[in-house]
């Protein structure tokens, strides 16, 4: 059987490895329209939650990334200058080029024939293939060719965000607010390496536009925002790559395949880098791809039939935890008038899905920290 995969994202190169691993007679050829060892953003974060799916079902990728990550196990809000530390919420950090080049050497290793540089125009470059995957992002080809048949639904949040990186090694994964004479500011940042560390700027739509920040130059951007977190960077600059400010798509798609044709990772649905979980959604599509193609055999309709109904409901439920964080970054200016610790507990009930007895049991010193300051105890 030949597939094509177009994108060589995390989802795209998985599951090519894994698909390779079980029917090793099987051509499977990616094709990736960036240059080999290009990638835009820094690092990627993954919660401990999400890295034992990994763990349980791919042991041996995950030995692997474990030994590449930077780790700690909580979280900060970091409010009018208050550090505000959330206990029992381990994390772990890897670099998106390191991340792709352990795919890619994995993927080569096992007989995968990866073609960089190379874009796709018309799914008709593609006729000789069984069976097609989307893994090309958020902009996906196979998806806009197909669009009738996906019928996709595309929101795009008010809020804007610039992806940029420091060589600034943060302690944890923080939360950062800050305010100026223009507006309202957060940065989402950990270090994703020994020296580097990732750092997203958003700000509301109001600010964005007070500040002109889309009026200037990527040098000028970058300027400002040093300026804004100067606290936090503390002299150490921020780098750009394609650092752009954008809108987050919130994309979802009513079907999933349509003939040989199916969708996995950003190209099916995106999820606010607030939860951080689009890489590990990608990982899970590729294992659950790779599993139908395991019950299924060659049976194309049948294997993409049971992918999608074996996933939907998994990622409905969460992009559904992924939406609400999304809407309350919405309102974060509002939420800043809040004192650090009303802050911090309203951003980790977000979603609805966490209660206080939730919190107890993962959080137990944040959660005596918020009881105390509710019984004026502080």
């Amino acid at each position: 059987m030949r597939v094509a995969v177009i994108g060589a994202g995390p989802a795209g190169l998985l599951f090519s490895l894994l698909a390779k691993r079980r029917y090793p007679s099987w051509r499977i050829e990616v094709a990736e329209q960036n240059p080999e060892g290009a990638t835009y953003g820094f690092g990627v974060v993954f919660s401990e939650g999400a890295l034992a799916f990994l763990e349980r079902d791919e042991p041996q990728l995950s030995n692997i990334l474990q030994a590449a990550m930077e780790r700690w196990p909580i979280q900060r809000i970091v409010h009018r200058d208050e550090r505000v530390d959330i206990d029992g919420n381990g994390f772990s950090a890897i670099g998106r080029l390191a991340l792709q080049e352990i795919l890619r050497n994995l993927c080569r290793d096992a007989g995968v024939k990866i073609e960089y540089g190379r874009a796709v125009t018309a799914l008709g470059e593609l006729a000789a293939a069984d069976v097609v995957i989307g893994a090309d992002g958020s902009n996906s080809l196979v998806r806009a060719a197909l669009q009738a048949a996906f019928e996709p639904k595309i929101e795009l949040l008010s809020n804007r965000f610039a992806w940029y990186g420091t060589t600034q090694p943060f302690d944890c994964l923080t939360l950062t607010f800050r305010s100026n004479e223009d507006g309202a500011y957060v940065a989402h940042h950990y270090r994703h390496a020994p020296d580097m560390s990732t750092f997203v700027v958003e700000c509301d739509e109001a600010t964005w536009k007070k500040a002109a920040l889309g009026r200037m130059n990527d040098a000028q951007s970058r300027a400002y925002c040093e300026r804004v977190f100067a606290r936090d960077l503390d002299g150490h600059p921020l780098v750009s790559n394609k650092s752009l400010w954008r809108q987050f798509p919130l994309l979802s798609n009513r079907r999933w395949s349509s003939g040989k044709f199916v969708l996995i990772g950003d190209a099916l649905r995106t999820v606010h880098f607030s939860i951080g979980s689009g890489t590990r959604l990608a990982f899970e599509d590729a294992i659950a791809l790779d599993r139908a193609f395991g019950e299924a055999g060659e049976d194309v309709p049948r294997a993409l039939a049971a992918f999608e109904r074996e996933r939907r409901p998994i990622v409905e439920k969460l992009l559904a935890a992924a939406n609400a964080s999304s809407y309350w970054y919405e309102r974060f200016p509002e939420k800043m008038r809040e004192a650090p610790w009303r802050l911090a507990y309203d951003y980790m009930t977000r979603s609805g899905r966490m209660t206080d007895d939730r919190l107890r049991e993962q959080a137990p010193k944040f959660m005596r920290r918020v009881e105390a300051e509710r019984e004026g105890r502080s």
